[in-house]
Parts: C-alpha cells; sequence; structure tokens
C-alpha cells in the first residue's frame, strides 16, 4: 500500500467512525470546529508556501493573530518556496496535506489553501470534513459543480470559518459600494464593463498548437504524481504546467478571468444581487484553441430583473487588444496603488488598468480593481453629487485579519462561500463559454445548460482519479 492509498484509507475510516457516531447522536457528523480565545492566536497550516501562497502566508501572520504550525507543498524545497522555508525552519513540512492532517489535524485550527486553482478543492473538502477553517485564494473552485459542493459542504459544516482570498473584499470598494447601494446612490443599473487587459502568461503562445507540450525531466523536489490532485487526466510533466503557468490550461486554471474576475466585479456582484446568469455568450475569442486561453476575449453575461432591480449585462474584456469602449468623460485611468500589478509585469499608465465602468439609468461609476473605490463620471457630475454622498465606514481589519478573527469569533467573513462561490460559478460559466466559444443559455432554478450538451456536462466535469471520489459526496 503507497502513502497515498493509506492516507485515503485514514480519510475514509474516519468518515466511517463519523458516520456511525452520527446514527446515535446526528449532532456528531461534522467535526466540531475550534474557536481560538481572545488571547490566543489561531494555529495555521499552510498548504502552498510558494509565489501567491507565500504572500498569503505573509499577510496572515502580519496580522499577529496566527501561529504558522505546519507547512505543505508537492514542491516542497523548490526555489519558490525557500523564503517561507527560511522564515519558518522549525515547523513540520509535508508534501501530502492529507499525511499533514493525519500526523497533526489535533494541533491544526485553520488552514490557507494556495495552490492551483484545480487543487483548491479537495484540499478544502478534505479541511472542512475535519472541522478545520478554510482561507482559499481565489477562485474558489475549477468548476461550476466543486463550487456547488463547498457551498453544500460549508451549510452542513455550519461552524466551519470560510473565506475566498479576493481581499479588496475587505478593502474601501467593499464599505463605498454597500454604502452607496444602501443610499441609493447606485440603483437602476443596467450595465456594467469589467476589464482586465494586461499582457497574460499565454500571450505570444502559438494557437495553433495541436498537443501539450513534450515531455521535460521532473524537478527531485516536485511530487508531479500528487500536483495532479483529483485530476484523471494525467499531464506529462513540462515546465509550463507549473510555477503560475497552470492558470494558462483549460484543464487546470480559470484565466484571466478566473484570475481578476473575483477583484473587479466582486461588489456588484454581491450587492447588485445578481447570483446566476441566465445566458451568456463568448462574442469574441482571439487565438481560440482546445487547450490554453483565447489571447483576447469578450464574454458578456446576462442578467435578470431582481426584485426592483432591472436587468443588467456584464461584459468583459480581457486582451491587449480588446480595450472596451470609453464613455465621455471618462478621464484618466490612474495607477491605483491598491491594484498589485499582475506577475506579468508592471501595469502600465498608457494602458487601461483593470477595473470597471458601471451604467445606471441615471449615473455612471468609474472604478478599480480589489479595494479601489468608485468615482462619478463625468467630473461636473460628480461634483454636484458631492453633498448628497453618505459617509463610508473605515474597514475595521484587512481580509486577512478579518478571516483570523472569524476563527476567533469576533467577526465574521467579508467572503465567506455562500457569497464567494455563485461569484465562481459565473466564472466558470464564463470559461465554459470561452472553451466553446458559444452562448449558453442557463436554467438558473435547476442550474442546468439548456442549449448544449457538452457545456451542461462540463458543469461538473470529467469523474476525479480514483482515490479522490470522497471529495466529491457532502
Amino acid at each position: 500500500m503507497n502513502k497515498y492509498e493509506y492516507s485515503r484509507r485514514v480519510f475514509l475510516k474516519q468518515a466511517m467512525l463519523a458516520s456511525a457516531a452520527a446514527a446515535v447522536a446526528p449532532g456528531l457528523l461534522a467535526a466540531k470546529p475550534k474557536l481560538a480565545g481572545p488571547n490566543e492566536r489561531v494555529n495555521l497550516a499552510c498548504i502552498g508556501i510558494g509565489n501567491r501562497g507565500a504572500q498569503i502566508i505573509g499577510d496572515l501572520y502580519a496580522t499577529g493573530l496566527a501561529n504558522i504550525v505546519a507547512l505543505c507543498d508537492v514542491d516542497m524545497g523548490a526555489p519558490h518556496t525557500v523564503k517561507i522555508l527560511e522564515q519558518f525552519p522549525d515547523v513540520p513540512r509535508f508534501q501530502d496535506f492529507r499525511q499533514m492532517f493525519d500526523k497533526m489535524g489535533n494541533e491544526i485550527d485553520a488552514v490557507s489553501i494556495g495552490v492551483p486553482d484545480h487543487s483548491h478543492f479537495p484540499i478544502t473538502m478534505h479541511a472542512m470534513g475535519l472541522g478545520k477553517h478554510v482561507y482559499v485564494e481565489k477562485p474558489l473552485a475549477r468548476t461550476f459543480q466543486e463550487c456547488e459542493l463547498l457551498m453544500q459542504a460549508a451549510r452542513k459544516h455550519r461552524n466551519v470559518v470560510t473565506q475566498m482570498g479576493n481581499q479588496g473584499h475587505s478593502e474601501a470598494n467593499y464599505f463605498q459600494f454597500k454604502a452607496w447601494v444602501d443610499a441609493g446612490i447606485i440603483k437602476d443599473v443596467t450595465a456594467i464593463t469589467a476589464h482586465m487587459n494586461s499582457p497574460r502568461r499565454w500571450h505570444g503562445w502559438d494557437p495553433n498548437i495541436r498537443s501539450f507540450p513534450p515531455a521535460e525531466q521532473i524537478p527531485d523536489s516536485l511530487d508531479w504524481d500528487l500536483w495532479h490532485s483529483a485530476v484523471a487526466k494525467q499531464h506529462d510533466y513540462n515546465h509550463d504546467y507549473i510555477n503560475g503557468q497552470w492558470r494558462c490550461w483549460y484543464d487546470f486554471g480559470m484565466g484571466a478571468l478566473g484570475d481578476w474576475g473575483a477583484h473587479i466585479i466582486d461588489t456588484a456582484h454581491q450587492f447588485l444581487d445578481l447570483g446566476l446568469p441566465y445566458e451568456v455568450e463568448c462574442t469574441k475569442a482571439t487565438g481560440h484553441n482546445d487547450f490554453f486561453f483565447p489571447m483576447s476575449s469578450t464574454i458578456v453575461f446576462r442578467f435578470p430583473k431582481r426584485k426592483r432591480m432591472p436587468a443588467l449585462d456584464i461584459t468583459w474584456y480581457d486582451g491587449l487588444d480588446n480595450l472596451p469602449p470609453i464613455p465621455e468623460g471618462y478621464g484618466v485611468s490612474g495607477l491605483d496603488p491598491n491594484i498589485p500589478p499582475p506577475s506579468t509585469g508592471d501595469i502600465e499608465p498608457v494602458k487601461l488598468n483593470p477595473g470597471k465602468i458601471i451604467y445606471s439609468k441615471e449615473l455612471t461609476f468609474k472604478g478599480g480593481s480589489h479595494g479601489s473605490t468608485l468615482s462619478i463620471i463625468p467630473e461636473e457630475k460628480a461634483l454636484d453629487m458631492a453633498s448628497r454622498l453618505p459617509e463610508v465606514p473605515e474597514s475595521p481589519s484587512n481580509h486577512f485579519a478579518n478571516f483570523l478573527k472569524a476563527c476567533k469569533g469576533e467577526e465574521k467573513t467579508r467572503s465567506p462561500f455562500e457569497i464567494s462561490a455563485p461569484l465562481s460559478q459565473v466564472f466558470s460559466l464564463g470559461v465554459l463559454s470561452q472553451k466553446l466559444h458559444a452562448k449558453l443559455e442557463f436554467d438558473r432554478k435547476k442550474k442546468r445548460i439548456t442549449n448544449n450538451n457538452l457545456a451542461n456536462e462540463l458543469l461538473v466535469g470529467p469523474p476525479p482519479r480514483k482515490g479522490w471520489e470522497q471529495y466529491y459526496r457532502v
């Protein structure tokens, strides 16, 4: 029996014991999470310790609210993991998250998950099943069904604290958007333009490829089999799959939309009560192919009337040659310090920076990404409205402190799965439309695509590989 099969059997045995206990006392089915006391730090295990994962660990640790008690990475010891290993030299290290939980589960209160998109889901499901609070980088999961199961798991394990890592959702834009909606400043929105036109990793690749990249020597530090996680379709190792390159491929990542959508349309999605669209159409896909994302994309998401709010379209633009139309009086697109540069380079002032334009029946707003606040355009209208704008409260905690304080019972998270999973499902639908370069008609109640059988099957995706099936049952 190999170590992964052993860990799987331990997980299944624990699940069977919990189910047996639940037959006698249903309240024992879910492990009860521990809440740290007022003066205690949260014992945090970190899964994914390089690149973005390392940044998450640094931000969580900087709050002063967490003890780092375990480090886990499938590429442990690789150059991008060295910084965290040197910062926490005495913390136990693991390559397999399942072995980490087997050996240290009683010492862990919460986990941070900063791994490729395709691995978010099984790790999160495993942690929640053990009663561990979870901070998961965006997008929440790769497929529509995975997001659905995570919502169901969050309802089942209702005492587990959940937070998706769209960190701007705890900054100024969150509180301003809510205040402006509550005050009736933002109302009757009929259209939103969302744009992210900076260089992406796959720009410059040949879209005429007919296969995945050739096999290369697997680095000694990397467990390539485990890197695949629950993905049944195994790929030969190539450097263009790891260290952020996974974002380029439909099999592993969510492209520009999944990467930046959660930083651009998150507040509109929540405070305009958008839910799921009834139609998604990819109207432009330059360099479309079956393997990696287009060089540029335009995707239209159509949402129905909601209570007293009118129907609304969100049009997403990505790609260097695919700038959206700019309304009269827009002004300049400033370099907002709240917007971090993409991994492919600095944001250039001469281009339109990531953000959105919001059109209502009376007003037009422009805004950036992450925590960037909105402004009313043109400037003359903004001056006229200045005296009517409500006071916006300051954030009591950043996104990382918000999560850890929630683990201590002091706050509620601002991007729990009940909010972040439907947002991530919007991205999943958009990626399906990109992949198939098609219009998809979606039944919001039954949560199925009605005009494309293949797309409807892809809401769930292919079955997980053997040994990972348990994560797809709630």
